[in-house]
């Protein structure tokens, strides 16, 4: 991949010529707008990879597009010396995402690994100075959603999350429709996303040679090794995450409340929580119930067509990654969409937008963070909003496990008379992997 790696110069200029691809009139954080100026490097971007299995792979590979991979950090040995390979540049690899975070050679930094490590290792590359693009869920937790968001504001340090979706044409068609009021006033939006699957009990075993059991567990609880627990199954278990409502609700929910334009006030969730010992834990047979300012309503099932279905007065729009359909877009050949500037939430505070237009093209969800690199703008799945999705995603799970509705206050992040409840925005982080 390296060959096909452009200069930070080359590929501005053709790419800022070619198409409208930053979101100009996104308001810029305060920490943002005092950075200086956007640097100019001759040299290519250095990029360091951390968690190389599976999508950690898939979005280092889109990020060698834009400069070369210079280091690689995994705990699991056969995957880093397999994804060394996997790049023609050799790079440094480690067991330590620390030791990469030290290398000064290493400017941006992609984070593939299970939900659990995302928060901590963006923090600690911001304020190591790099710039970063996680995958999604944002985070583990509300609390250290917010951790991440401050740091971000306080180093000025540009963040994408891996919400791709908001870069798919799909979804931002379906986004300003909605939000320019081409199916009335917006009353429900309905969001399936699957089903959590049943599994265990998983026998317990010697971790591979290969892994480092210590380090991939990192903040969570020291539990002995279960091969299910790690790798792509980690989804399953409410220690690294959260389930479909956080795997799949990381891109469903965000595009429903991006065109919602609010956050919730209240929520209420159903479903089974799993009793078997050493196995899977995430919920099943889920049904969740969001309530919004102005009487919108957003349910979130796992059964029915994977995708978006919005409800307004005057008609419905579906979308998902296949498709978007509804009388809307039939209509669209002779009634375009308004070209004015489309805002996301004005001075980030918890109204509606100022302005209601069409969203500016994206090429595509990596270019976008290379191109803010060098702008110091904020990309389209910019902290804030992506916190606040993760936010809606955690609200959903922790009504299920509390087994009752819960009150919002979205302006204090915090739950309304619900003192139990608030105690659940956060987990205890094992010794020696505190946030500091």
């Amino acid at each position: 991949m390296a060959s096909q790696t452009l200069h930070r110069r080359t590929f501005l200029a053709s790419t800022l010529g070619a198409a409208p691809l930053l979101l100009h009139g996104f308001p810029l954080r305060t920490a943002v707008a005092a950075q200086e100026k956007p640097r100019h490097r001759v040299e290519r971007i250095g990029i360091g990879s951390i968690g190389m299995r599976y999508q950690g792979t898939v979005i280092a590979t889109k990020a060698s597009l834009y400069g070369d991979v210079v280091a690689i950090a995994d705990v699991d040995r056969n995957v880093r010396e397999q994804a060394r390979a996997s790049f023609g540049s050799t790079p440094f690899i480690s067991e330590d995402y620390r030791d990469l975070l030290a290398r000064k050679d290493v400017d941006v930094v992609t984070i593939g690994t299970p939900d659990h490590w995302h928060v901590k290792m963006a923090i600690d590359a911001c304020r190591a100075g790099k710039d970063v693009y996680v995958e999604k869920p944002l985070s583990l937790t509300v609390d250290e959603g917010k951790m991440l968001r401050d740091v971000a504001r306080e180093t000025g340090r540009v963040v994408q999350v891996g919400s791709w979706q908001r870069s798919d044409s799909r979804f931002r068609l379906a986004v300003e429709l909605v939000r320019q009021g081409r199916i009335g006033k917006l009353q429900q939006v309905q969001v399936v996303l699957g089903k959590n699957p049943i599994g265990g009990p998983f026998e317990q075993r010697r971790p591979p040679a290969s892994l480092n059991w210590n380090l991939w567990q990192g903040p969570t609880p020291d539990v002995p090794y279960l091969e299910e627990r790690c790798h792509y199954t980690f989804r399953w278990w409410l220690e690294y995450s959260g389930g479909q409502l956080t795997d799949w609700g990381a891109h469903h929910l965000d595009i429903a409340q991006w065109a919602i334009g609010a956050f919730p006030e209240s929520v209420a969730g159903q479903a089974q929580l799993p009793t078997v010992q050493n196995g899977y834990n995430v919920p099943l047979d889920f049904h969740v119930r969001y309530r919004y300012p102005d009487g919108v309503e957003l349910t979130v099932a796992d059964e029915g067509r994977n995708g978006i279905l919005f409800t307004g007065t005057e008609g419905r729009l579906f979308v998902n990654r296949g498709s978007i359909s509804g009388s809307p877009i039939d209509e669209l050949e002779t009634r375009p969409l308004k070209r004015e500037q489309f805002q996301l939430y004005a001075n980030d505070n918890l109204s509606r937008p100022e302005r209601a237009g069409k969203l500016d093209a994206i090429i595509n969800h990596m270019g976008n963070f290379f191109d803010c690199v060098e702008s110091r703008k904020q990309p389209i799945s910019d902290i804030d909003s992506q916190h606040r999705s993760a936010t809606t995603c955690h609200l959903g799970n922790l009504s299920i496990r509390l087994g009752r509705p819960l009150k919002w206050d979205a302006s204090e992040e915090r739950f309304a008379d619900d003192a139990e409840a608030n105690t659940m925005l956060q987990r205890e982080r094992r010794h020696g992997f505190e946030i500091a």
